[in-house]
């Protein structure tokens, strides 16, 4: 059950989302570079539990090779990091709506050519489809109503190419809520999903693949 903080945290995020999508991005987008007035505010770079949850999202994923890998909400690229080091040779761009963690993210991880950064929102930003691996960890939550979530799962779709894989990562319970939204995209098939409940704040793992045909 959430505790109380968590009640109010969700309640505020789904008053944003009374907003227009610009005006919802606005909005977010300074409150994340307000969070981000500190480096690595939600300690994803130290704590072992955000560690033992980014190895298990790798863990999932099929083994298969990823050319082109897009991270959703990516904060300051700790797990775009881990991306970059599990797949060597793929080209990744990570997204986030706060440019002072964009900031941080490009000091973090090599700018070698293959690895960028750009601002951007899943409501708004208009990426170029055809990745073969979308990564979207702790964000749908931040969106808040039913018409905001099936835009962002829409979106989610579209970024993916032929037989592209989308891993969705939140907290549980409220992960059976928000991966429904993706459940329901016609064009996408889940492959799996793990139920993390032996750690502090339980969450799940979902793997969905592009249909084909």
């Amino acid at each position: 059950m959430a505790s109380f903080p968590e009640v109010m945290h969700r309640a505020f995020f789904r008053t944003l989302s009374l907003l227009s999508p610009e005006g919802q991005r606005l909005v977010l987008g300074g409150y994340f570079d307000w969070r981000h007035r500190v480096p690595d505010p939600w300690r994803l770079a130290t704590d072992g539990d955000e560690r033992d949850k980014h190895r298990a999202m790798l863990e999932r994923l099929p083994v298969r090779p990823y050319r082109r890998i897009i991270d959703v909400g990516c904060s300051e690229g700790v797990f775009t990091g881990a991306l970059a080091r599990a797949y060597p040779e793929a080209e990744i761009v990570g997204v986030d709506v706060s440019e002072r963690a964009l900031a941080r993210a490009r000091q973090r991880v090599p700018g070698d050519g293959r690895v960028r950064f750009v601002r951007g929102d899943i409501l708004s930003h208009r990426a170029e489809p055809g990745f073969d691996l979308v990564c979207c960890s702790e964000t749908l939550y931040y969106l808040g109503r039913h018409e905001r979530l099936r835009l962002a799962s829409t979106r989610l779709r579209a970024l993916l190419g032929p037989g592209g894989v989308l891993v969705a990562v939140h907290p549980w319970p409220e992960a059976a809520r928000l991966h429904r939204y993706l459940d329901v995209q016609g064009s996408l098939v889940r492959l799996a999903e793990r139920v993390c409940t032996a750690t502090p704040r339980p969450f799940a793992i979902t793997v969905y693949g592009a249909r084909t045909a």
